[in-house]
């Protein structure tokens, strides 16, 4: 299963607070990135809280992608930058 809405790199998705936004900081325009199914849930639960300035398609893509992941284990869910 896969998604393709992307996401569009703001200032104020690389401004998130790595305390506050721990796993969405790690998502960076160049490089990709993997969530496992444990990791998954952290994830889920902070975009929850996202600022409306970072939302779009992408978040909803993200969550459902996630929750697929969730089900299992051995399932990774994958960024994938430029």
């Amino acid at each position: 299963m896969q998604a393709e809405g992307g996401l569009q790199w703001t200032s104020v998705s690389g401004d998130l607070d790595p305390v506050l936004f721990p796993m969405l900081w790690g998502l960076i325009p160049f490089g990709d990135a993997v969530f496992n199914h444990r990791q998954v849930s952290l994830l889920l639960a902070e975009l929850d809280k996202l600022p409306a300035a970072c939302g779009g398609d992408w978040v909803g893509q993200a969550r459902k992608l996630g929750q697929v992941v969730e089900q299992e284990s051995h399932r990774y869910l994958w960024f994938v930058g430029d």
